[in-house]
């Protein structure tokens, strides 16, 4: 069974070419060097400019919470901090496939 994270972030107006640099190289990271993280797509649509989502699996939620702990996560988080306006995390534990 895997662990599921859901994230929607609005961006502050104008900032988005500074966010999403940073958030695909997060993910990147995150698939490289973290054994519990099986996926992390990171998704945008045109049609709402300022948000962005993300969709993340984890072998469970003790491999999510590593993620978070992770050094290369905090210095994101630390970047990127100023450019969120808004952020809403969603977690579940059990995925159907």
């Amino acid at each position: 069974m895997m662990y599921a994270v859901v994230v929607t972030f609005q961006i502050q107006d104008g900032k988005m070419a500074d966010f999403l640099p940073a958030m695909t190289e997060n993910a990147r990271t995150s698939l490289a060097v973290e054994p519990g993280c099986r996926r992390f797509d990171v998704c945008t649509d045109g049609d709402r400019a300022n948000e962005v989502f993300l969709y993340e699996l984890y072998a469970d939620a003790s491999a999510f919470h590593a993620h978070l702990e992770s050094d290369h996560f905090k210095a994101f988080d630390l970047q990127v901090a100023s450019l969120i306006k808004d952020k809403n995390v969603r977690c579940y534990d059990r995925v159907a496939s």
